[in-house]
């Protein structure tokens, strides 16, 4: 049995076409293998906290010696790293704001990624091991990927690969929706196309 760890982080609702084609592909995985079970977080409606001088010493002190208020600091860092360490599937629907991810993804990475929890400080090595990440993209625009003419903008698809891969995810796979903002006709060729990456997924899985 599979389990997945399905994070939606669009500040829209219904209308976000990363969210539609996260949701599709959690969908056609479970219809593959009914055994499958899923852990849902929306980062898009959920407020992850920044970075704060009372996480970084929470964090850095020894879990026997931390004060209660300290562990209620690190309470849902530690409760979504433990989403990470249980699922053996992620899918992430992200879209991309201003060339990188939506703020509260990159809040949600400060918050799981941690000396000798995530990762072995020293020797950087990553504690998330045999996991398996496929990332739904949406961008306005287009020509983000290598050679293309906007690659060099392209922050959202290095930032999750180093992020993760740091943590000893390097099995990753970018399903992209382009061009959504270049009108309906245009945009349902997109999904179109990502609908059938997913249906090519399922089956080579």
């Amino acid at each position: 049995m599979t389990h997945i760890l399905h994070l939606d982080a669009s500040a829209r609702g219904t209308a976000s076409h990363s969210r539609t084609i996260s949701g599709e592909l959690v969908q056609a995985l479970k219809a593959a293998d009914p055994t499958m079970t899923v852990t849902y977080r929306d980062l898009g409606h959920q407020a992850i906290p920044y970075v704060s001088e009372e996480f970084i010493y929470a964090m850095y002190t020894p879990a026997t010696a931390r004060t209660p208020e300290q562990n209620s600091v690190l309470a849902l860092s530690d409760e979504m790293i433990a989403e990470l360490f249980a699922a053996d599937t992620y899918v992430f629907g992200i879209p991309m704001y201003n060339f990188s991810t939506p703020a509260v993804f990159k809040s949600y990475i400060d918050q799981v990624v941690r000396a000798n929890v995530t990762f072995k400080p020293g020797v950087y090595e990553g504690l998330l091991k045999n996991k398996k990440a496929i990332v739904v993209t949406a961008r306005g625009g287009g020509g983000y990927g290598a050679g293309e003419a906007r690659a060099a903008y392209n922050i959202q698809d290095p930032l999750i690969r180093i992020a993760f891969g740091f943590m000893g995810v390097t099995d990753i796979e970018f399903i992209h929706i382009e061009n959504t903002s270049g009108g309906d006709d245009v945009a349902n060729g997109q999904l179109a196309a990502a609908r059938a990456k997913i249906a090519a997924l399922v089956q080579a899985n």
